[in-house]
């Protein structure tokens, strides 16, 4: 049985799409989706780990419902790291 859920896609384009969740009572992956497997050298030592995607959800499962339009470029953020005091984060104006 499929779990659906809604959730905004950035891949190609913006978009709204339908898509699989993990089975939450899986007892191979504990509703996370992926089986991790850890492993190490010869001494012992952590390596890294291994990351394989659990049999209860296939995360290529997934519906387009609503592509997003793009923003105008006139309405896109600006610079917002501007500073409103001036350089040195002082104001040259009189405090009253």
């Amino acid at each position: 049985m499929m779990r659906l859920r809604i959730q905004v896609a950035h891949c190609p384009g913006r978009a709204v799409v339908l898509t699989d969740t993990p089975r939450p009572g899986c007892p191979d992956c504990w509703g996370d989706g992926v089986i991790a497997t850890h492993y190490g050298d010869e001494n012992g030592e952590y390596l890294d780990t291994d990351v394989d995607p659990c049999g209860c959800w296939n995360e290529t499962r997934r519906w387009v419902l609503l592509p997003l339009p793009r923003r105008p470029r006139w309405l896109r953020r600006r610079d917002t790291c501007r500073d409103p005091w001036g350089p040195g984060g002082y104001s040259s104006e009189p405090p009253f």
